[in-house]
């Protein structure tokens, strides 16, 4: 009997949150981004659109404990809405910016990768694993 009560219910999710060690890292893509072949990916993308970017990463924040996060650069300009709703939700947090191309090659070391149904521009983000305490 599952006695967990409210927060994220996608079992592959909590445990990717539960299992993610303090400096290492898990990502947010939207559903266009290419998916290096030795990361593990949960693939939760229903339709275009959904789940969201945003939707998701409110999911996680609320229940993983975050150190900082990294982000391509070129989302400030190509999905700019986007871009201030992901750093006001992280607002506490320090971020990095980094090139698209210097993005996806942080891929490979992710521990996790999880897609969502998003299809707007550069929406993806790296979250650095924390310690809660």
């Amino acid at each position: 009997m599952n006695l967990k009560k409210d927060g994220i219910l996608n079992p592959e999710i909590c445990h990717a949150i539960v299992s993610l060690k303090h400096t290492e890292y898990m990502v947010i893509a939207d559903s266009g981004l290419l998916i290096p072949g030795n990361v593990r990916l949960i693939d939760i993308s229903l339709k275009k659109g959904v789940p969201s970017f945003k939707d998701v990463l409110m999911a996680v924040k609320d229940e993983l404990v975050i150190e900082s996060y990294t982000y391509a650069e070129e989302m400030e300009n190509a999905n700019g809405c986007l871009f201030d709703e992901m750093n006001n939700l992280l607002k506490e947090l320090p971020s990095q910016k980094v090139s698209h191309k210097d993005f996806k090659e942080l891929l490979v070391n992710a521990s996790v990768i999880i897609r969502t149904g998003e299809c707007s521009s550069f929406a993806n983000i790296i979250l650095n694993g924390g310690v809660n305490f």
